[in-house]
């Protein structure tokens, strides 16, 4: 199922006419062998977590890959009391992907909402696994926000 979600994502921006890139690169196991192994930017990666949040049911996060999750500001963001971070088991059940494969998408991937930070709508071009360990896209952040239609919330991140 990951071959289908990077070709439907792939697919998606390729219709919506706007300016990405796919990257072809060798497995990164943390979000900094990924940023090498991509040439980019630690700041520029999107760490995307699976999440099933009270009253929202599947959730994935969007957060920079130079961050971490304030848990507090997070359920202070969404208005909730309860989340929890889903197991690989969940994860590969309803996207059929593994950590680290999730692309910072959702809808029509997905049946889950997207939530991202107001601090990472504020930058300029990030960089998300497409469905794949070894395939991400690049692309501004602007056109990312109009494609994906993630929620955008208060800030929930910290310094990592």
């Amino acid at each position: 199922m990951a071959h289908d979600v990077s070709e439907g994502l792939t697919a998606i921006l390729t219709a919506s006419g706007r300016t990405f890139s796919l990257l072809e690169h060798v497995e990164g196991r943390s979000a900094e062998e990924a940023a090498i192994a991509r040439g980019t930017p630690l700041s520029m990666g999107g760490k995307s977590v699976l999440m099933r949040v009270e009253r929202l049911g599947e959730v994935v996060v969007v957060v920079g890959s130079d961050r971490k999750i304030n848990g507090r500001q997070l359920r202070k963001a969404l208005g909730v009391q309860r989340y929890r971070f889903s197991s690989p088991d969940e994860l590969r059940s309803l996207t059929g992907l593994a950590y680290g494969e999730l692309p910072a998408w959702a809808s029509p991937l997905f049946p889950a909402t997207l939530v991202v930070g107001e601090d990472f709508a504020a930058r300029d071009e990030l960089v998300f696994a497409a469905g794949s360990a070894t395939r991400s896209i690049r692309m501004r952040v602007f056109d990312w926000l109009a494609l994906a239609q993630p929620r955008v919330v208060v800030t929930f991140t910290e310094p990592a």
